[in-house]
C-alpha cells in the first residue's frame, strides 16, 4: 500500500510540474480565466486538484497550434518538401563515386599494364645480353 501511495504521490508531483512549466511558459493570450500568478499559486498550493484545473480551464485549447504566424514547412506539404538526402542514400553521389572509382582504376591498371610491359622488356634485354657471346 505504501508503494501505490508513493507512486500517486510521485504522479502528482510530475503532474504538478508540467502544469507549473506549461503555465509559466504560456503567452498571456493563451491563459484565461484567472492571471498567471494566481494559476501558480492554485498549482503550488493544491496540485492535483491545480493541474487539473489547468489544463482544463487555465489555457486556450489549441493555443500552441496558432501561436505560429508560418505553417511548418513553409507551406509545403511533407511530399512536396525536399528533405536534405545522406550520402548514402543520394543515388547520385553513389554513382558519381562509382564513375570515378572507375575511373581511378582504369587508370591504375593502365600504369600498371605499362610498367609490366617496362619489366617485361628489360628482362627480355637482360636475356639477350646473357645469350650473346662475347667477344
Amino acid at each position: 500500500m505504501v508503494r501505490l501511495y508513493g507512486l500517486l504521490f510521485l504522479a502528482q508531483i510530475v503532474l504538478a510540474v508540467c502544469a507549473l512549466i506549461s503555465c509559466l511558459s504560456a503567452e498571456e493570450g493563451e491563459i484565461r480565466a484567472l492571471p498567471r500568478i494566481a494559476w501558480v499559486l492554485i498549482i503550488l498550493f493544491f496540485p492535483l486538484v491545480g493541474s487539473i484545473a489547468w489544463f482544463v480551464a487555465g489555457r486556450e485549447a489549441g493555443a500552441r497550434r496558432q501561436r505560429t504566424a508560418w505553417p511548418m514547412g513553409n507551406g509545403f506539404s511533407e511530399e512536396q518538401r525536399r528533405r536534405p538526402v545522406a550520402p548514402d542514400d543520394d543515388p547520385e553521389f553513389l554513382s558519381s563515386i562509382a564513375e570515378r572509382s572507375r575511373a581511378e582504376d582504369r587508370e591504375r591498371l593502365r600504369r600498371w599494364e605499362e610498367d609490366l610491359r617496362r619489366r617485361e622488356e628489360e628482362l627480355r634485354r637482360g636475356q639477350d645480353d646473357r645469350d650473346r657471346p662475347e667477344v
